[in-house]
C-alpha cells in the first residue's frame, strides 16, 4: 500500500494496521543535490532542510507526534524511550522501543534494512536499524527482548522489514561470507555464488530468517530495493559506485495515537 502526502511516499504494510506507521522514500523533501529530495540526516545536508523533512515525514504518518531517532553506529544497542530528547541529544544506539502515545520512533537508512515492529495487544512498538554488522551482532533480537520488558510477546510481535539493498544489487567478498559461516553454517543460504571470490547476500532474508528464529509471530518483508531505484530511494552503494560525494539517507517510522 502507498500514502501520498505532498508527493512524499510512504510505504505500509498490513501486519503493521493499529500502528501509525510508514518507510519513507526520497520523495516530497526539500534537499538538493546530491541529496535532493526527503533527506533525514544531517551529516551532510543544510540542518534546515533536514529538519524540514524530518517535520514533513513525521506529519505524513501520525500528525502532531514527537519524532525520535538515535545516532546510529552500527551496534546491536536498543533504547527503551521513557522521556523525549532533542535531535542534538540524539542516544547512541541502533533501535528504539516505546509504548506511549504520541511519539513517533524511527531508523535512518540509505540500503541497510529497517524493521518496524508492533504488539497490538501490549501496545509497544520498535524500531531497529539492521545493516550486516548490526543484523550478525543481534539487533533485531534485542529489540525484541526490550519491546517484551514493557510487556510485549515476541509470539504476537508484527516485524515488517522495509526496503533495503536486495540480493541482486549486494556483491561481497569471501571474507564477509566467512564471517556469516562462522556464526552458523545454516547461512550459506544468504549466499549466492558470483565471479571469483565474491558472492551475491540476501541481507532482507537473513534479517527476515533471523526474525522468525527468535520467534517473532508474524515477519513480512517489503521487498523493495533500495540500490536499483534511485528516483524513489536512497543507496550508499550505489552512490559509492557513482563515485559520488556524499548520499542521503530515509527513514522509516512507528507510532501510537
Amino acid at each position: 500500500m502507498m500514502a501520498s502526502v505532498e508527493a512524499l511516499e510512504a510505504l505500509a504494510h498490513p501486519a503493521l494496521t493499529g500502528a501509525a506507521h510508514g518507510f519513507l522514500g526520497r520523495r516530497g523533501g526539500v534537499s538538493t543535490g546530491l541529496h535532493a529530495g526527503l533527506n533525514v540526516s544531517y551529516s551532510e545536508d543544510d540542518p534546515a532542510h533536514t529538519a524540514e523533512n524530518r517535520r514533513r515525514a513525521g506529519e505524513a504518518v501520525l500528525p502532531g507526534a514527537r519524532l525520535l531517532t538515535c545516532y546510529q553506529i552500527h551496534s546491536p544497542d536498543v533504547v527503551t524511550v521513557t522521556t523525549p530528547w532533542d535531535d542534538a541529544a540524539r542516544p547512541k544506539a541502533d533501535a528504539l522501543v516505546a509504548s506511549q502515545p504520541g511519539l513517533l520512533i524511527g531508523v535512518l537508512t540509505a540500503d541497510c534494512a529497517p524493521v518496524l515492529f508492533h504488539d497490538p495487544q501490549a501496545g509497544v512498538i520498535g524500531a531497529a536499524h539492521a545493516g550486516w554488522k548490526g543484523a550478525i551482532g543481534g539487533v533485531t533480537d534485542r529489540t525484541v527482548e526490550a519491546m517484551e520488558a514493557l510487556g510485549a510477546d515476541r509470539a504476537r510481535i508484527a516485524a515488517v522489514v522495509g526496503p533495503c539493498i536486495a540480493q541482486k544489487s549486494y556483491e561481497v567478498d569471501a571474507a564477509f561470507e566467512a564471517r556469516f559461516a562462522a556464526e552458523d553454517e545454516a547461512n550459506a543460504r544468504f549466499f549466492k555464488a558470483g565471479r571469483a571470490g565474491h558472492s551475491w547476500f540476501d541481507l532482507e532474508g537473513y534479517v527476515a530468517a533471523r526474525l522468525a528464529a527468535f520467534g517473532v509471530g508474524t515477519v513480512t518483508m517489503l521487498g523493495e530495493d533500495t540500490y536499483a531505484q534511485a528516483d524513489r530511494f536512497y543507496s550508499f552503494r550505489r552512490s559509492t559506485h557513482a563515485g559520488e560525494a556524499g548520499y542521503g539517507r530515509q527513514i522509516s517510522l512507528i507510532g501510537l495515537a
